[in-house]
C-alpha cells in the first residue's frame, strides 16, 4: 500500500477546502432568491432588488477593482459583456421572474442556458457538437418541460417564464463574448472582472431602475418570510454581503482549486439549495413530476457543458476554464 507523499496531502487538503468553498457558494447563490422575494412581495420592485444587491457588493468590491485597473485597458469587451449580461441582464431578469413564478421553477430555466450555448454553436457558429452534449440538450429541454408542466397548458404565469428564459440568453450572451479571445490571451483575474462587472452592472441598473424613485421606507420595515416577519435590511444584507460578494469570491477560490466539471457538478446543487429553501422558507412546493424534471435538467445542463472539448479542436466549448466559471456564476442565483 503506498504511503501518502506530503505533495499528494497537500493536494487532497487543496481539493478539500476547494470543494467546502463550492458547497459554501452553491448555498450563498441559491439563498439570493429566497432573500430577495419578500422584500419585492413587501413593495420594493424587483428592479430596485437588483439595483440595491449590486450596487451594495460593488462598493464592497471597489478595492479589489482599483487593484486590478489594469483590465479596463486589456479587457473593456469583457468588463463590459460581464456588467451588461452575467450581472444586470441575468440578475434582473431573475427577480423579475421570481415575482411571478416559483424561485425554483425560475433558476431551473437558467439552466437551459448550457444548451443555449450549444444551439448557438451549431446553428449559428455551424460547429458541430459532440453526441453527449446533444443528449445534455434533449434532457435539459425534456426537464424543463416537466418543470413547467405542458400537459397542464403551463403551470405557471407566462411572463415569468418568459423572463427566466431571458436570463437565460444573458448568460449565453456573455458566454458569446468570452469565448471570442484567442488561445494566446492571457485570461485575466475572476476576481477583478467580478469587481468591474459589478460596477458595469450598478452603472447601467441606475439608469434603468432609478432607485432615487424607490420606496427607501421598505427597508426600515419587516418582510413576511411565508408567515414570518423578518426585519427587510437584514434580507438586503444577506443578499449583498452573502448571497453576491460572499458567494462569487468563494466560487472562484474553489474554481482555483478543483477541476471544471467537479465545480460544475457542485454548481448545479445551487438550483437544489435555491428549491429547497424556497421550499422550507417560502412554502413554495413543487409536485413530484416537477422534481424529477428539475434533476433532470440539471444532468442535462451539466452534460452540456462538461462534455465539449477543449476549444480549437473544431468543436465547441462548454463549461471550462475561469471565465466559462464566471459566465455559470453571472446567474441570478
Amino acid at each position: 500500500m503506498p504511503v501518502p507523499t506530503s505533495v499528494s496531502l497537500r493536494n487532497d487538503h487543496r481539493k478539500g477546502v476547494g470543494l467546502g468553498l463550492a458547497l459554501l457558494s452553491a448555498l450563498a447563490f441559491g439563498g439570493s432568491g429566497v432573500a430577495a422575494k419578500p422584500l419585492i412581495e413587501a413593495g420594493l420592485d424587483p428592479l430596485h432588488v437588483v439595483w440595491l444587491r449590486v450596487a451594495g457588493a460593488a462598493l464592497v468590491m471597489l478595492p479589489l477593482a482599483v487593484r486590478h485597473r489594469e483590465l479596463l485597458r486589456s479587457r473593456p469587451g469583457l468588463l463590459a459583456g460581464f456588467g451588461l449580461f452575467a450581472v444586470a441582464g441575468v440578475q434582473a431578469c431573475y427577480f423579475a421572474a421570481i415575482s411571478r413564478i416559483p424561485v425554483g421553477v425560475a433558476l431551473l430555466v437558467e439552466y437551459l442556458a448550457p444548451a443555449l450555448v450549444l444551439g448557438w454553436v451549431r446553428f449559428v457558429q455551424r460547429r458541430p457538437v459532440t453526441r453527449a452534449a446533444a443528449v445534455g440538450v434533449v434532457l435539459a429541454v425534456g426537464g424543463l418541460a416537466c418543470v413547467v408542466e405542458v400537459w397542464a397548458g403551463l403551470g405557471f404565469d407566462a411572463l415569468g417564464l418568459l423572463l427566466a428564459l431571458g436570463a437565460a440568453c444573458c448568460q449565453v450572451g456573455y458566454f458569446v463574448l468570452s469565448d471570442r479571445g484567442g488561445d494566446d490571451e492571457e485570461v485575466p483575474d475572476p476576481l477583478g472582472v467580478i469587481a468591474y462587472g459589478l460596477l458595469v452592472g450598478a452603472a447601467v441598473l441606475t439608469v434603468v431602475a432609478r432607485p432615487w424613485s424607490m420606496d427607501w421606507t421598505v427597508l426600515t420595515g419587516s418582510a413576511e418570510m411565508n408567515g414570518t416577519p423578518v426585519a427587510a435590511v437584514a434580507l438586503l444584507a444577506w443578499i449583498v454581503l452573502v448571497a453576491t460578494v460572499v458567494a462569487y469570491v468563494t466560487g472562484v477560490v474553489s474554481v482555483r482549486r478543483l477541476s471544471p466539471q467537479v465545480a460544475g457538478v457542485v454548481a448545479c446543487l445551487e438550483a437544489v439549495i435555491a428549491t429547497v429553501l424556497a421550499w422550507v422558507l417560502l412554502g413554495e412546493h413543487l409536485s413530484a413530476p416537477q422534481i424529477v424534471g428539475g434533476a433532470v435538467v440539471l444532468a442535462g445542463a451539466f452534460i452540456a457543458q462538461s462534455s465539449a472539448p477543449a476549444k480549437g479542436s473544431g468543436e465547441p466549448v462548454a463549461g471550462s476554464g475561469p471565465e466559462r466559471e464566471l459566465s455559470r456564476r453571472g446567474t441570478s442565483a
